[in-house]
């Protein structure tokens, strides 16, 4: 349906476009599980090397479709675990996937949109996008993981800060929170995302695979245990032969042409 998000590969990259723009992109059911289809499909696709989450318009995301919910409002208590069940497997499938995934931000991110914002692994914002947890203002809790990546991200305090006091704070907020990697003008932000995805879709992809198992399964690790993960996972990416090339490449000083 044309309210899906649309998903298009090109050159390797898995593009992901939230489309609806009349309502900002806001995210309702039919949402929530194209978007979970669409992240499992990417997760199993080895013809995709990283993946791009984007907006059609004036928005990333401006959270979740509030007018839907208002219109199920006596049933909400359990549609809402179906509902967020399904995002919530779609943002699985994005932190799980062993492909870096960035997202590119523009207008507002707001509610499930930043929630998307704090799962990928990187992400790029036209300077001057808003934010804002949201949620509290309709009085309901934070989803999509951000109780979990929003403590990690930014600390404990503020993200607390974030959803308690749901105020819009701006780009250059997020950059010093660390929300967000970059910050550039507007009418840049195509093409500066284009140019960092296309980096990471010709990069190395088993050694970006294990890099990204690595940094999820930190967080839980004794030293010790992350050390040992490390040895086991330099061992995997030293048996592709983009370890070979890159050995090779660096030897040469020329550029590595990974597969």
């Amino acid at each position: 349906m044309a309210d899906n998000p649309l998903y298009s590969v090109k050159d390797r990259i898995g593009i992901i476009t939230f489309n609806r723009p009349q309502v900002m992109n806001a995210m309702n059911s039919e949402t929530m599980f194209a978007l979970r289809d669409i992240t499992l499909e990417i997760k199993d696709d080895p013809n995709v090397r990283a993946v791009l989450l984007r907006g059609a318009g004036n928005a990333f995301m401006a959270g979740g479709d509030v007018s839907e919910f208002h219109g199920k409002i006596a049933d909400m208590p359990k549609l809402i675990v179906h509902f967020t069940r399904e995002y919530h497997a779609a943002i699985l499938n994005l932190r799980q996937m062993g492909k870096p995934v960035l997202a590119c931000v523009h207008g507002v991110a707001a509610g499930a949109g930043l929630g998307l914002v704090a799962a990928a692994d990187l992400a790029i914002a036209a300077d001057n996008t808003l934010f804002t947890l949201a949620y509290s203002n309709i009085g309901a809790i934070p989803d999509g993981g951000t109780t979990y990546s929003l403590p990690r991200l930014v600390g404990y305090h503020r993200a607390m800060q974030l959803a308690l006091l749901p105020d819009r704070f701006d780009a250059k907020t997020a950059l010093d929170l660390g929300l967000v990697n970059w910050i550039v003008p507007p009418d840049q932000l195509e093409a500066r995302a284009n140019e960092i995805i296309t980096r990471l879709a010709n990069g190395p992809a088993v050694a970006f695979a294990q890099t990204k198992h690595l940094m999820n399964m930190s967080i839980d690790n004794t030293l010790a245990e992350q050390l040992e993960a490390e040895s086991q996972a330099f061992a995997v990416a030293a048996r592709s032969p983009d370890f070979a090339e890159g050995c090779a490449a660096f030897v040469e000083k020329r550029k590595p042409r990974f597969q």
